[in-house]
């Protein structure tokens, strides 16, 4: 092939984004090709919906298949190139005046047909310098995939941090107003307390929304450092197979180690700040032996409008299932039911991460399994999302942004006021309480744990 033809041949194997010869081509709708990592920096940048950077025609499908023929045309029209400039005087062995045409992977060096043979190189592995550049190339490629892939996981993160901290700013406005409700039954000494403990949370609210936006940056920045490494990774695939084979130790190293660096998500946790004298005041009120009935089920429920809603003993992902894992608990209940008056238990946690307890109107019971409507009830539970135990409340379903207790945990019931709050025993501090809302029915105590 001489030179016309050679540079018509490449002519047409050439991508019209980056000019180089194709890398992994995909062809879109159009009938257009490109490099997959061209297109994908392309669209990335672009606005929706996505069009061909040549004849801006719409591209209906997101993702495309590798175009082999073009993948293999593009090889040969790059090992065309190389041979042809094999031919030039620095690809010539000083020592025995042959082409340096063999990659030697024990030195990473290149070498002339004697040498490979000499007794330095003799008991090496030795690869014709086109291939062993395009298996460096295929190596790139797949880390580059999987770079990718990091940062589309990222974006999803990046969004759920997002969406967390405005979450979190709304909890923490909930948060003030049950502090305000819960200050306001304690005698007038307490005010100062009360200023101070608003304070705080103020303070420390502020510092972890100041961390969940250091994280926000501290993702978003380091989604644009996977995004330059993709693009210097793209541009180091077209370099010539020598300059190529001689850096590729250092770029995947770096690879690694843009890996590790990867950022961790914020859990936001706000301290839970003792009320002074408050068990004291609640053990006023103190009910003991409430749990009279108990069972074991493999499945606990709160229904909505029918809607079987299960909240316990699974992890929470976008996509999953909506049933619970088959798992046996422990169920509790009050045969004795309150209808008036301020009432104060204390139920143990300790040896279970998962549990669900609180104030209930009716329980349907079968052999196997428990449901209490969420609209009759007022509970506080743990489960585990993410790696990671949350405390929830139904009605209106609020996670809550405190430690979880690991003891006791009291449940005070102000029937006549419609209020129920829970308390850390062990802090002496307030968990949740459901703001003032008048019952119209009998209510129960509840608990149910996980059997460990």
């Amino acid at each position: 092939m001489d030179s016309d033809e050679l540079e018509a041949f490449q002519q047409e194997l050439t991508c019209s984004i980056c000019m180089n010869c194709f890398l992994d081509p995909v062809t879109i709708d159009c009938g257009h090709s490109f490099c997959r990592p061209c297109l994908s920096l392309c669209w990335e940048e672009a606005q929706t919906p996505r069009s061909c950077p040549e004849c801006r025609g719409i591209a209906e499908r997101p993702d495309f298949k590798t175009n082999i023929i073009l993948k293999r045309l593009a090889s040969l029209a790059r090992q065309a190139r190389a041979d042809h400039d094999h031919r030039s005087e620095e690809q010539i062995c000083e020592t025995h005046q042959e082409a340096r045409g063999l990659f030697c992977e024990a030195d990473q060096t290149l070498l002339c047909g004697p040498c490979s043979e000499g007794p330095e190189h003799a008991a090496h592995s030795h690869r014709p310098i086109h291939r062993a550049a395009e298996e460096s190339r295929e190596k790139l490629l797949k880390r580059m995939g999987f770079l990718w892939q990091i940062r589309e996981e990222m974006k999803i993160i990046l969004n759920q941090e997002a969406k967390k901290t405005r979450s979190f700013k709304d909890y923490v406005a909930l948060r003030k107003e049950m502090i305000t409700a819960e200050y306001q039954r304690m005698l007038l000494l307490l005010r100062e307390e009360e200023q101070l403990h608003l304070e705080a949370l103020e303070q420390e609210a502020k510092e972890i929304c100041e961390q969940l936006k250091e994280s926000v940056l501290r993702m978003t920045q380091y989604r644009e450092h996977l995004k330059d490494m993709y693009r210097e990774l793209t541009a180091m695939c077209c370099k010539p197979d020598r300059e190529l084979l001689q850096v590729l130790v250092n770029e995947l190293k770096m690879t690694d180690l843009a890996e590790m660096q990867k950022p961790q998500p914020v859990n936001p946790e706000l301290t839970c700040w003792p009320v002074t004298g408050i068990l004291d005041i609640l053990n006023n009120f103190r009910v003991d032996d409430i749990l009279s009935q108990t069972m074991t089920i493999h499945h606990m429920s709160l229904s909505e409008d029918g809607d079987d809603a299960s909240v316990m003993f699974r992890d929470e992902h976008h996509g999953t299932s909506r049933q619970p894992q088959i798992v046996e608990s422990v169920v509790s209940w009050g045969v004795r039911v309150f209808t008036s008056g301020r009432h104060y238990w204390e139920l143990d946690v300790t040896h279970s991460s998962s549990w669900i307890l609180g104030t209930c109107k009716d329980i349907l019971i079968t052999d196997t399994s428990i449901s209490i409507y969420s609209e009759e009830a007022c509970v506080l539970f743990s489960k585990k999302v993410n790696n990671h135990y949350s405390l929830f409340t139904n009605t209106p379903p609020y996670i809550q942004y405190v430690k979880r207790p690991l003891g006791r945990i009291g449940v005070f019931l102000d029937y006549d006021n419609g209020a129920v709050s829970f308390y850390d025993v062990c802090r002496g501090s307030l968990i949740y309480s459901f703001l003032p809302s008048p019952f119209s029915f009998p209510l129960k105590p509840f608990l149910c744990v996980r059997s460990l």
